[in-house]
């Protein structure tokens, strides 16, 4: 069982996976909890994020209690018992230049309240070996390639708050092989987006890409110094969700259509633009996160790369749970003692493996058994 909660901690997915670690042998229910926290709670994760990661032990414990109210709702559903969890955390700090990265969550406790084996902090390790600790959905990516029957270089792309890529070589063995993958942030995904929308509007999203739609491009609203900077730069590199507010700002003076127009524009220039770092076009773009929902977006990308640009459920894939599910397999990697990422996915120095065990003691008997 994996489990994830974003950090817009909106809501806690839980998804079931079979695997050994390297293939995908099935996928099985999943459950989604929302809102993740209540106000009070929200309130002290925000804390621990402006704290830059320093987290009260209420907030520890609202954590690792929201998900384990997703384990047991995900348990309802099942007619066989998860033999291990994957349990990511709370991301509350996020610093790759600094080397530190703050996931907050107690595994043991979760391992106790569960009877399951938990694994959790999966990023530390490639942080030691000089990584930036994420991404690490790629590996789980290689897999799903591997799933899909892929036999020419492809792209999964991630399109959040911020939007991602990892493009993909099926034909290599492993995901730690030389060239199996490479993977970065590509710029604003729909951050910028949905806060001109919340601004302006009052809304938190362009719905169905509706006021988008109705605006136009301004092209010279696209030519950022701040965001060109960052495309040209070589990857891996990654970002926080505010790295471009000033892109955002920019945007000031134009009407709230055509605004969400040449934002919507933006992330796909700069999506379009990873293209020149990668090893060659990928021969198709499977999209998952929030982007996907965005016709109007989705129809931009497909008409400025030049390979198809599909929904990932095109490949019967479910776009709202792969990082739950990521989470399961990377558990099974980290319990193997298989990498989780390599110099390709995050910058660290070698292949790593990661993840912290925790295994439930088992209960005491109320009364010594009977001689």
């Amino acid at each position: 069982m994996g489990l994830m909660c974003g950090t817009s901690m909106d809501g806690v997915d839980a998804a079931m996976l079979e695997t050994d670690g390297e293939r995908i042998h099935a996928f099985g229910p999943s459950v989604e909890i929302a809102p993740a926290y209540n106000p009070r709670q929200r309130a002290l994760l925000e804390q621990a994020m402006a704290a830059r990661g320093i987290a009260a032990d209420d907030a520890i414990q609202a954590v690792t209690d929201i998900h384990f109210a997703a384990v047991t709702s995900l348990r309802a559903r099942l007619d066989e018992d998860a033999k291990l969890i994957g349990f990511h955390g709370q991301t509350v700090f996020h610093n790759p230049d600094a080397g530190v990265t703050v996931q907050i969550g107690d595994g043991m406790r979760l391992a106790e309240m569960t009877g399951i084996r938990v694994i959790a902090d999966f990023r530390s390790a490639d942080m030691e070996a000089g990584g930036e600790g994420a991404p690490l959905a790629p590996f789980f990516h290689f897999a799903l390639a591997k799933r899909i029957g892929a036999t020419e270089p492809l792209a999964f792309l991630n399109i959040g708050g911020v939007a991602n890529v990892t493009w993909v070589d099926p034909s290599k063995n492993t995901p730690e092989e030389e060239g199996a993958l490479l993977a970065f942030d590509t710029g604003p995904g729909n951050a910028l987006l949905n806060d001109w929308m919340m601004r302006h509007t009052g809304e938190p999203l362009d719905r169905d890409g509706a006021v988008a739609a109705r605006g136009r491009i301004v092209v010279d609203r696209l030519a950022q110094n701040s965001v060109q900077d960052y495309l040209m730069r070589v990857p891996p590199k990654s970002l926080d969700r505010n790295s471009f507010a000033l892109a955002g700002e920019r945007m000031a003076g134009l009407s709230v259509e055509d605004g969400a127009a040449t934002l919507t524009a933006l992330t796909v220039e700069t999506i379009a633009a990873a293209v020149a770092h990668m090893p060659e076009p990928p021969s198709r773009w499977l999209v998952c996160g929030g982007g996907r929902r965005n016709p109007v977006m989705m129809a931009m990308l497909d008409e400025r790369l030049d390979a198809p640009v599909e929904a990932v459920e095109a490949v019967a894939l479910d776009g709202d749970m792969l990082e739950a599910q990521a989470f399961a397999y990377l558990a099974v990697r980290s319990l193997r003692g298989l990498p989780l990422s390599a110099p390709g996915t995050t910058g660290c120095e070698r292949p790593v493996t990661g993840g912290r065990i925790s295994d439930p003691r088992p209960l005491r008997q109320a009364h010594p058994p009977e001689s």
